[in-house]
């Protein structure tokens, strides 16, 4: 079996949980900060900013799982080197990926029901809606493959958050488990923060 019906089996296993405890259901929203890890010394990545937005729900009180879907943007600022007529040339690009992710995480909360402090982990899918390049073609002939990337990926989430009343701050890092590009060995690394609202 793989990675992907592994991940999608506990998925099941956890919203089939979620009928018999006690689970609660918002809405999130959000910035992060990305960027792109690149195995080739001539390219050098910085952050992009994007969004978030979707839903979560939470399945237990002390111990949890949590599975979310969201939509998302993340992506990656380049600087490329390359020569063109024997003179060392640096130009820029960039790639912005629109991407719907599941994350399910495993937390464990603190505190009372008013105030509440939590961490979780756990692993996440990301399936490619949308890829936007701006590559030049000088770019593009000395970096043959650079934007060939793949339709899905695995990673994984981990972070804290605190809870207010109905209202939930959330900060998490998220590394990617599988290359969405392996020619160069290109790996999401995202920061998230997120406003959430529980509505029931």
């Amino acid at each position: 079996m793989n990675t992907k019906k592994i991940f999608f089996t506990l998925l099941v296993a956890a919203l089939s949980f979620s009928a018999k405890a006690q689970f609660s259901l918002g809405v999130k929203g959000g910035v992060n900060f990305s960027h792109l890890s690149v195995n080739n010394g001539q390219i050098n990545s910085t952050a992009l900013p994007g969004y978030q937005i979707g839903l979560w729900t939470r399945i237990g009180k002390g111990f949890y799982v949590q599975p979310e879907v969201y939509l998302g943007s993340s992506g990656s600022n380049f600087d490329f080197q390359y020569n063109q007529q024997n003179q060392a040339v640096t130009e820029g690009g960039k790639v912005r990926f629109t991407t719907l992710n599941v994350p399910l995480l495993l937390g464990q909360s603190f505190g009372l029901s008013k105030l509440n402090f939590r961490l979780m982990a756990g692993p996440m899918y990301s399936y490619v809606l949308n890829n936007n390049e701006k590559l030049s073609q000088n770019v593009k002939n000395a970096y043959q493959d650079f934007g060939n990337y793949r339709n899905s990926t695995l990673g994984y989430q981990a972070g804290a958050g605190v809870d207010v009343l109905n209202f939930s701050v959330d900060l998490r890092y998220e590394g990617g488990l599988t290359e969405i590009n392996p020619a160069y060995g290109q790996r999401q690394n995202v920061w998230h923060l997120s406003l959430g609202y529980k509505f029931l």
